[in-house]
């Protein structure tokens, strides 16, 4: 399941958003201003970011600037009422991968949301190569090697995703424990320690680093 970052401080338009999204199968994080936005991204990954401009705090062009400038390459959508050539310009000149102006139909939105998701797996299809005959289904989550389906355990599966999305990314523990547990279940590290290896067995061992006492890095 993707994580979407949703910085819109109309209330009820958030709220109408983060429904339909998650009705379509994503995870959405709301933030009525930027403040918030920054601390969603601190505690958690996320794979793509829907900015409205107009918002509190820090505007949104100002925000984008910020996260591009510290080399934060998560695809942005700016979501706004802004709909001047010059402000269009201003949001790609920034670094924005797509612009929407409001209103807009939802099911729009969800087509520019899968194009963009798909457009950073690097291919525009559902299975992403990973070398050595292996292919994985990033929609289905599963593995496969000449037509065959290869067994992996649910964490397995969701933590080869995660990797997926954020090459050559540093991702905590705290981090993937949020991706892999639920929140009636207690992470535990030598379970984690587990499923790293048997990704390394598929993967090769030096494509996935350990960063001691800190979590572990996909190298792509």
């Amino acid at each position: 399941m993707q994580n979407i970052l949703l910085l819109e401080d109309d209330i009820q338009l958030s709220d109408t958003i983060k429904q339909f999204l998650e009705y379509s199968g994503y995870k959405v994080y709301p933030a009525y201003d930027a403040s918030q936005a920054k601390d969603i991204l601190y505690e958690q990954s996320i794979d793509l970011m829907l900015l409205d401009v107009k918002v509190p705090h820090q505007n949104g062009f100002e925000f984008l600037q910020e996260r591009r400038d510290s080399g934060d390459t998560t695809p942005a959508i700016f979501v706004t009422s802004l709909n001047a050539v010059d402000d269009v310009t201003q949001g790609f000149d920034i670094g924005c991968d797509d612009y929407i102006r409001k209103p807009f139909a939802l099911k729009e939105l969800l087509v520019r949301v899968e194009s963009l998701i798909k457009r950073h797996y690097g291919t525009q299809e559902n299975s992403v190569a990973l070398g050595n005959g292996y292919f994985f289904d990033i929609k289905g989550l599963f593995l496969e090697k000449e037509g065959q389906k290869i067994a992996l355990k649910t964490k397995e599966s969701k933590l080869l995703s995660l990797f997926l999305k954020h090459p050559n990314e540093l991702l905590t523990y705290d981090t993937i424990y949020e991706e892999l547990w639920d929140y009636s279940e207690s992470p535990s590290q030598g379970s984690l320690r587990a499923y790293v290896n048997t990704l390394r067995n598929i993967l090769g061992k030096e494509t996935i680093e350990t960063i001691k006492h800190t979590g572990y890095r996909y190298v792509k």
